[in-house]
């Protein structure tokens, strides 16, 4: 079987703090003296359920380690770390998420907390040879008027080479606030070129989607498996060349699909969907990039279907068209490999 390390891929959701593994959470807790919940340090990943009580326990354990990310150094190594990861995994794309209010208190500001991520992910381009973008993200347990100051923020920053803001979203629990309130920020992004990448559809069904369609204007949907409990919407986020950025094992992990085969990946490639598997949050899924990609082939998915959702995961990138057109020639010499 060929060895998916080396398939030519995007990864296009993943965390900031939540891309770290266990053993540099622990190190860098270690280095500050501080004491880590047994929950992030047992090597166990998180299996909670898809409710209000779920998602507490998966909140309280992201806000844990992101306690520990307290300085520019930390904030640099999340990022080089994460790159080098990603090179290993053979990604040659990485848009990683981030939402600088969480970690402005220790850097100055929500300016330099940016500044300080985009000039990580420029080094590490150049160091490990994979594109890298950043995604400003809001958040759905903060005030809508902090998402218009986000939103602001990353259109100074906004462009398409590497160490640039590449993308707009709101994430955190889906179920908070209202959705139509995030429009004016998003607006605010779009002006300057911005595409929206909003989480939804994962906690909540097809009437949120059709909301976060409706008001946010996605280019990718962050999830967006539960469009499929309505086929006419899914068909219509489709057509319309919206993009799923789906992460089996986070599904799974947070309880809205019981086992890894009932993602609805198969269903939504058939569909004609264009999608990017990706990897949510390693830190607490215990799962990275390629997992995703393993956790397909066990569900029966062929080489030349695995290839095809890495094209997908190209496609919906926002790479140059140059870039794309490497990597899609990349991953055919992959499928062409006896």
């Amino acid at each position: 079987m060929r060895d998916l390390n080396k398939l030519p891929k995007a990864h296009l959701h993943l965390h900031f703090t939540g891309s770290l593994s266990v053993s540099s959470l622990t190190s860098m807790a270690h280095e500050q003296d501080l004491r880590l919940p047994d929950t992030l340090t047992d090597n166990v990943a998180l299996q909670v359920p898809a409710d209000q009580r779920g998602w507490f326990r998966f909140q309280r354990a992201y806000d844990a380690a992101r306690a520990v990310v307290r300085s520019e150094e930390s904030m640099r190594r999340i990022v080089r770390e994460a790159v080098a990861d990603d090179a290993r995994e053979g990604s040659r794309r990485l848009e990683i998420q981030i939402d600088p209010t969480s970690y402005a208190p220790f850097v100055g500001g929500i300016t330099p907390a940016l500044e300080i991520v985009l000039d990580e992910a420029t080094n590490a381009s150049r160091e490990f040879g994979i594109e890298v973008g950043v995604i400003v993200a809001a958040s759905r347990v903060r005030h809508p008027l902090e998402a218009r100051t986000l939103a602001r923020l990353a259109a100074q920053y906004a462009g398409d080479g590497p160490g640039s803001v590449v993308g707009f979203g709101l994430s955190n629990d889906e179920r908070r606030g209202i959705t139509s309130e995030w429009a004016a920020a998003f607006n605010i992004a779009r002006r300057a070129g911005i595409p929206s990448v909003p989480h939804g559809g994962e906690l909540l069904g097809p009437e949120h989607v059709r909301d976060v369609m409706a008001h946010l204007k996605p280019a990718r949907l962050g999830h967006g498996v539960r469009a499929t409990e309505d086929m006419d919407l899914a068909r219509r986020i489709i057509d319309a060349g919206v993009a799923f950025e789906i992460c089996p094992e986070s599904n799974v992990s947070l309880g809205v699909y019981k086992e890894e085969d009932q993602v609805p990946v198969r269903q939504l490639m058939e569909a004609g969907a264009q999608i990017a598997l990706g990897a949510d949050d390693p830190l607490l899924f215990l799962s990275r990039l390629t997992d995703q990609y393993e956790i397909l082939r066990r569900s029966g998915f062929s080489d030349r279907e695995l290839a095809h959702l890495a094209r997908t995961s190209v496609e919906a990138s926002f790479a140059s068209r140059e870039s794309k057109a490497r990597w899609r020639a990349e991953i055919d010499a992959w499928l062409a490999e006896d």
